[in-house]
């Protein structure tokens, strides 16, 4: 018996080992990089999750197949200061980028520049928001100041905002309509540049690569797919509404495009399998943002708040990378963010450090990709519309807007302003419901004064402090509904014509009378 439980054992040691020898080859490969993000997906609209209603065989199988993150958070409670975190690995405060709708710094450096540098091609399709622009995505125009060709990607074919059914788009800046589901259409797209990328691989002069490229190797490819799902408003096609028939009208259709956009990630999986792909393919998923409500169903798996808060239900979300050849398939609790995103990949692929600005909040998820690592040894910060948060592993520092002010530096003594702050311990109270300060008072100190050094950080990192001139030097444009934009005045009489833009018809409307 013994010498079987030997034998055992050093076979699982040795399967151990080849399993981690076979992530690091592929490491050393340069997989490709696809990024996939949802808008307003809260944390509990998943199958695996125990959704009472949605069913998500293909978000179900990437998770059972990969690292299922069950403390994944949004780098803010809204879109466009998420994608802006997203690319840059930073606290979007710090880019520019404090709500919806604000155009990220032409100063930031960003993961799809990093990547090109580095050989990648790169691409980026559906929603943008980081142009300054709100209202109903409309095409990126090929003038705009901010698409996303100035931040590092080669192609795209990209919206300003949400976009739904039959979507109008840009392909670098030409128009093109496209019919069926918008989750369905860039995921095809998205495979259709892939293919493409494959058919003719594409390579780069070996002087234009840094880390000359051998002859015949395969340059590596970065994706950016970005939904409009599933954000108001609502419309998906009638097959996929048909299992929610006891919800109302708007219920159906935000849960109905849920199922397509999940029937589009099994589009994208076995897209990858088909093309051998698959195993070299590191694909990351998660939500911008919480959920929504009056939709006819919890969004957010029972958590406080939703979408534009700083509670968990504003700020956690499914989070999902399967990486066959690189991330062992489990479930962890591990505490991560979309900041993390840049620094990972960063760190994974051995690229300059320099690749990212020196102020970054995000950290390096490489080591979880094999192995839990223990507590995270950097607090998680959020700063949104005046209130902050700070995530420590399982305690969370909550600053309200009691009052008005700002979260200022603890201090000795009598603190006037301690009932704008509560401490919460998530693994004991997910939902956020006890406030622990008085109980633990030297934690509430701790994360009291960590949350106002951020504080502190973010108000240089305003001022351009971050950047290599030391201060902002590009002019960014001031938010703006794309209708009121000129650049965008031609278009207008055409596209009032269709559903998607009632909203700018009557947004137009409204402005021509009060210019009267």
């Amino acid at each position: 018996m013994h010498t079987r439980r030997s034998f055992l054992k050093t076979v699982a040691l040795g399967a151990g080992a080849l399993s981690f020898g076979r992530r690091a080859r592929a490491a050393a490969r340069k997989p490709n990089i696809i990024l996939v993000m949802s808008d307003d997906q809260g944390w509990g609209q998943t199958g695996y999750y125990g959704h009472p209603l949605l069913k998500t065989p293909n978000l179900d199988a990437m998770a059972q197949n990969g690292l299922r993150l069950d403390r994944f958070y949004a780098g803010a409670p809204v879109c466009s200061p998420t994608r802006a975190s997203v690319l840059t690995g930073r606290s979007p405060e710090r880019a520019g980028v404090p709500s919806h709708g604000y155009p990220l710094r032409l100063q930031e450096r960003t993961l799809a520049q990093a990547l090109r540098r580095a050989g990648y091609a790169t691409a980026h399709f559906g929603k943008w928001h980081l142009n300054g622009l709100r209202g109903p995505g409309a095409p990126v125009l090929a003038s705009d100041t901010h698409h996303p060709g100035h931040f590092g990607f080669d192609e795209w074919l990209s919206v300003t905002n949400f976009f739904d059914m039959n979507p109008l788009m840009s392909r670098g800046g030409k128009f093109e309509e496209f019919a069926g589901d918008s989750s369905e259409v860039i995921v095809d797209e998205a495979l259709e540049f892939i293919r493409r990328h494959v058919r003719q691989a594409q390579y780069r002069r070996p002087e234009d690569v840094e880390g000359r490229r051998k002859k015949g190797e395969r340059r590596p490819f970065f994706v950016v797919v970005w939904y409009g799902t599933p954000h108001s408003p609502f419309r998906a096609a009638d097959r996929d509404i048909r299992p929610f028939a006891e919800l109302k009208d708007s219920g159906r259709h935000h849960h109905g495009e849920l199922v397509a956009m999940d029937r589009s990630i099994g589009t994208l999986r076995s897209g990858l399998r088909e093309l051998g792909l698959a195993e070299d393919t590191l694909v990351w998923f998660n939500s911008d943002n919480g959920g929504l409500g009056g939709v006819g169903v919890d969004t957010v798996g029972g958590l406080r708040g939703r979408k534009g808060t700083i509670w968990e239900g504003g700020l956690r979300v499914p989070g999902i990378v399967e990486w066959p050849a690189g991330v062992r398939a489990r479930v962890t609790s591990y505490p991560a963010a979309t900041m993390d995103i840049m620094p990972t990949i960063v760190d994974l692929l051995g690229l300059p450090r320099d690749s990212m600005l020196d102020v970054v909040d995000g950290v390096s998820l490489k080591p979880l990709f094999e192995r839990e690592v223990g507590p995270r040894a950097r607090p998680i910060p959020f700063l949104y519309s005046g209130q902050a948060a700070l995530v420590d592993n399982d305690s969370k520092m909550v600053f309200t807007k009691q009052g008005g002010g700002r979260p200022r530096r603890a201090t000795s003594g009598k603190e006037p302003d301690a009932t704008r702050y509560v401490l919460y311990d998530l693994a004991r109270d997910p939902k956020e419901t006890k406030d622990i300060s008085a109980d633990k008072p030297e934690v509430a100190r701790r994360l009291r004064e960590a949350l106002s050094r951020f504080m502190e950080s973010v108000d240089k990192s305003r001022t351009g402090a971050d950047y290599p001139e030391g201060r902002i030097t590009s002019l960014e444009p001031r938010p703006m509904f794309w209708w009121d934009s000129p650049a965008y005045e031609p278009y207008l009489d055409e596209w009032a014509k269709r559903p998607e833009y009632r909203r700018a018809r009557a947004g137009r409307s409204k402005g021509k009378r009060r210019k009267r």
